[in-house]
């Protein structure tokens, strides 16, 4: 179906973006895949071309653009030419966006334009072994040592968690007994106490570096401090529904992808003499990713332009996440069971895809726990019922 939020500016981003990603990511895939993260090169590459943080004012190191659809259209050309692991994503507008909307002047100085050129590498730390899409249960703890804060607690499935060079971490600043709060700390490579622990093996993307991070009397300066230190839930609240919208960019991309390479495929790969895409199954089968593609993209591309006029609500972020990570489960599926045997095949691409398109129903929140957004929008909160 045709997409009409895109002008001839975009197409002309989408024409370089393109040419970049064939050129200087994809020949280094199969190599990133092997040895379980990306180079470091690629960021600076990227950042050359100033295809990072590009929304950051110019003073900071970025171009300005606030316009979403130029963020989309960097992981529509990534996923189709590059790789999901290259986590462009996380690095340039989920995680520096903390910075941008709650870091100081004198922080944005310090930080944005080394992570615009690429040179400083972002990550996030709220996930803990006990911890996952519940963050009010985070047990990291944050001291006010007077002069600064004191960090110990402990991190796991940290994206970037070996390249990282900066991290948001989410810590608990109440004491015992006190209503819980929480705020958002700078803690950087080379802080005394802050180790990295072994890379994690996943079930997917398998160039994207995840790890755990340890946090043993870390001593943040007061000047590492992202906003209110009592504030950290409110603002990791406030970057959520992006973060989810970003994810459903990144699914129906990949579930485009996938059907473009399994059209090719059941085009040219014969069964009792003749192509598996006559067989009436495979056409049906076909047609119906079809016909969900281009209504969920329309829905996402939708929400990109809400997100762009300031008015993506955080209940039709959870939506579009939702809908956009469960219909890639299905479509990735569906495609392996189409290529048959060569589905299940690392050498084709479509078993890689298939495992890394199944942690997007886990994180930035889980498929349950969008339907509980969603569902208590409705007013259908046991609390009030």
């Amino acid at each position: 179906m045709p997409r009409t939020l895109f002008d001839s500016d975009h197409e002309l981003f989408r024409d370089s973006v393109r040419r970049f990603m064939q050129k200087e990511i994809a020949p280094h895939v199969e190599r990133w895949r092997e040895q379980g993260q990306v180079d470091r090169d690629a960021y600076l590459k990227a950042g050359e071309q100033g295809y990072l943080l590009m929304w950051a004012p110019e003073e900071f190191g970025g171009s300005g653009l606030e316009d979403f659809r130029y963020e989309q259209i960097l992981y529509e050309e990534n996923l189709r030419h590059g790789d999901y692991g290259f986590y462009i994503q996380l690095h340039s507008r989920m995680v520096a966006k903390y910075l941008g909307k709650f870091g100081n002047d004198e922080q944005k100085l310090r930080f944005m334009p080394g992570a615009a050129r690429g040179e400083i590498i972002l990550g996030v730390a709220m996930t803990e072994p006990g911890t996952g899409s519940d963050l009010g249960n985070i047990q990291t703890r944050a001291e006010d040592r007077g002069d600064h804060w004191l960090l110990n607690g402990a991190k796991t499935y940290i994206s970037n968690g070996l390249l990282g060079d900066l991290f948001v971490v989410a810590a608990r600043t109440s004491a015992a007994g006190e209503k819980p709060t929480f705020g958002l700390f700078l803690v950087e490579r080379g802080m005394e106490g802050f180790e990295r622990g072994r890379k994690l093996d996943k079930m997917g993307l398998h160039c994207q570096d995840t790890a755990e991070l340890f946090l043993n009397n870390v001593q943040v300066p007061k000047t590492n401090v992202l906003g209110d230190p009592t504030k950290g839930f409110v603002q990791l609240m406030q970057c959520l529904a992006e973060e989810r919208l970003i994810i459903a960019t990144c699914s129906i991309a990949h579930c485009q992808v996938a059907f473009d390479l399994t059209l090719e495929f059941i085009k040219e790969r014969k069964a009792f003499g003749r192509p598996i895409g006559t067989f009436q199954d495979a056409r049906f089968k076909m047609a119906d990713m079809r016909a969900q593609i281009d209504a969920t993209q329309a829905f996402v591309d939708q929400c990109v332009m809400l997100h762009n006029d300031q008015n993506l609500s955080a209940e039709l972020a959870a939506e579009t996440k939702y809908l956009a990570t469960e219909l890639e489960g299905r479509v990735l599926d569906t495609c392996v069971q189409l290529h048959g045997g060569a589905g299940y095949m690392n050498e084709y691409r479509i078993c890689r895809m298939y495992t890394d398109a199944r942690v997007t129903r886990i994180f930035g929140g889980t498929t349950e726990i969008m339907k509980e957004i969603i569902g208590r929008s409705l007013g259908l909160d046991d609390r009030k019922i």
